[in-house]
C-alpha cells in the first residue's frame, strides 16, 4: 500500500470543511490502521477568495477542477459540491482520468447511477458513496457486502432528519405543521429553502439508492411514489395517537409476488410498538430484513457535518484498499433478480383516511358504499363529538387495498355535497 495517498476535494462546504477537519485531527490513527496516510493535496471551490476554515492553507484552494484530474500525485477524488449537472461532468471526467470516485451526492447517484456505474465498469474505476444515505449509519457497506448473501424481504427507513423533527415536535406538542417548521428552521434543522426536504425527494433519491443496491436494477425515479409531510396536521398526529400509531416520513422498499419491487416514501402510520415509532427529532434509522440474518437495525445522526464526514473517511479507506489490490466490484453490480417497481397503483396497502364532514344522518353510509364499491373494506371509524355540524371529522382506518383503487375512491368521496375540504389520505405499514 502507498505510504501517501493524494486527495482531491471538489467542493469545501459543511461536508468538506468535515472532512477536512477530522482528517486533520485523527489521521495519525487512520495511518496506524490502514498502513497509509491521507494528504489532502488540492480542493476545488468556485470562489477560491472565500473566507474559509484557517487551519487550510490557501495554496491548497483553486477554481479549476481539471487540476485534481491531471494531477498524478491525486489518486483519490471526493465529490462535495452539492448540485447534477456539474458534479455529473466532474465525476465522469474523474472516472475516465482514472481516479477513484468518493461522492455524498444522493441526489446524482438517483439520477444518473446507472451511468455512473457502467462507465465506473468499463474504466475499473471504484466509485464510493457511504456518505449519499444515512450520514453517519454505514448502511451502503451493510447491504452492498455485510448481507451479500441475503434476499432482502423488506428495507423500511427513516431518512431524513429535518422531517422527522416536524413529526416529532408536531407529536410531543401538538403544534401545527408551519410553527414545527419554523422551529426547524429556528435550529438549523431546515434549510431556509427546505423543499426537498419536506416534499419527501431528499428521502426518495436515497431510498432508489437502497432498493437499487438491494435489489439488482436502477430504479427510475419516475417508478416510485413520493409523497411529502407538508399536508400532516396536528389532527392526524392526534389521531393516529388513538389509534396507536406514530406518524414518520417512511421510506418502504418490498419485494412483492411476480419479482417486482414496491418502492414510496411518504408520511405513514406507524405501529407504536414497532422500533421504528420511537426513532424521534433528526435521527434517521433503517430496519432491514433479510432471509438469513432476518430483522436488523440501524439507528443514528443521518445528516450533519462529522457524521458525514466520517462516512467519507470509511470511503477513504475502501479507496487505500482499492489502491492496494485490483476490486471485481465497482460501486454497483446488477444481479438480475428482480427487474421491475411495482406500478405505483398496484402497491397493496392498510390506510388511513380523515373526512371532514357534515354531521348528519346517512353520511356513513354513503361513503362505506363509496369504498364497498371498490372492494375497500372498513377497519374501524372514530368520530369525535363535536357542536359544528357542518364540519365534523371522520377518520376510518382501511383494509389492505391497491393504492389505484383508493386514489379512485378518495377522488369520488371528495366530490360529496357532505364532504367538507381535502379528504387526508396516508398509507398504513404493519411490517407483516
Amino acid at each position: 500500500m502507498r505510504d501517501s495517498i493524494g486527495i482531491g476535494m471538489a467542493g469545501f462546504g459543511t461536508v468538506g470543511t468535515g472532512v477536512f477537519k477530522n482528517l486533520r485531527a485523527n489521521g495519525d490513527l487512520i495511518a496506524q490502521r490502514l498502513g497509509a496516510r491521507f494528504e489532502i493535496r488540492r480542493i476545488a471551490v468556485r470562489d477560491a477568495s472565500k473566507a474559509r476554515d484557517p487551519e487550510a492553507p490557501k495554496e491548497l484552494f483553486t477554481t479549476d477542477t481539471d487540476l485534481l484530474l491531471n494531477d498524478p500525485d491525486i489518486q483519490v477524488v471526493i465529490e462535495l459540491m452539492g448540485g447534477i449537472e456539474i458534479p455529473l461532468a466532474f465525476v465522469k471526467k474523474a472516472i475516465a482520468a482514472g481516479k477513484i470516485v468518493i461522492t455524498g451526492n444522493k441526489a446524482l447517484l438517483a439520477e444518473h447511477g446507472q451511468e455512473i456505474f457502467q462507465l465506473a465498469r468499463e474504466h475499473r474505476v471504484p466509485v464510493f458513496y457511504e456518505a449519499a444515505v444515512a450520514g453517519g449509519i454505514p448502511i451502503i457497506k451493510v447491504v452492498r457486502e455485510a448481507f451479500v448473501g441475503n434476499h432482502f424481504e423488506s428495507i423500511h427507513g427513516i431518512l431524513n432528519g429535518t422531517c422527522n423533527y416536524i413529526l416529532t415536535r408536531m407529536t410531543e406538542t401538538g403544534m401545527d405543521y408551519a410553527p414545527a417548521l419554523a422551529e426547524a428552521r429556528d435550529l438549523g434543522y431546515a434549510e431556509a429553502d427546505p423543499t426537498l426536504d419536506i416534499n419527501g425527494w431528499d428521502a426518495a433519491h436515497k431510498t432508489i439508492i437502497l432498493a437499487s443496491l438491494a435489489y439488482g436494477f436502477w430504479v427510475p425515479p419516475e417508478n416510485i411514489f413520493v409523497e411529502g409531510i407538508e399536508t400532516v396536521t396536528a389532527a392526524d398526529i392526534r389521531f393516529a395517537n388513538e389509534l396507536g400509531y406514530r406518524i414518520k416520513l417512511l421510506a418502504t422498499i418490498k419485494s412483492a409476488p411476480g419479482e417486482v419491487v414496491e418502492v414510496r416514501v411518504c408520511p405513514t402510520l406507524i405501529p407504536q410498538g414497532h422500533v421504528l415509532a420511537s426513532v424521534n427529532g433528526v435521527f434517521n434509522a433503517v430496519a432491514l430484513k433479510g432471509d438469513v440474518v432476518g430483522e436488523t437495525l440501524f439507528y443514528g445522526r443521518g445528516a450533519g457535518q462529522d457524521p458525514t464526514s466520517s462516512s467519507v473517511l470509511g470511503d477513504l479507506a475502501e479507496a487505500a484498499c482499492a489502491l492496494k489490490s485490483s476490486r471485481f466490484c465497482y460501486g454497483f453490480t446488477s444481479h438480475n433478480l428482480y427487474g421491475n417497481c411495482q406500478p405505483t397503483d398496484k402497491t397493496i396497502s392498510k390506510y388511513y383516511l380523515r373526512l371532514s364532514v357534515k354531521d348528519q344522518p346517512g353520511v356513513l353510509a354513503e361513503i362505506a358504499g363509496i369504498l364497498g364499491a371498490a372492494e375497500i373494506g372498513i377497519l374501524s371509524v372514530i368520530q369525535p363529538e363535536t357542536e359544528d355540524e357542518n364540519a365534523v371529522s371522520l377518520v376510518l382506518m382501511l383494509h389492505d387495498a391497491p393504492f389505484g383503487a383508493m386514489r379512485k375512491s378518495v377522488e369520488v368521496l371528495a366530490k360529496l355535497p357532505c364532504v367538507r375540504d381535502t379528504p387526508a389520505l396516508l398509507h398504513v405499514e404493519s411490517f407483516s
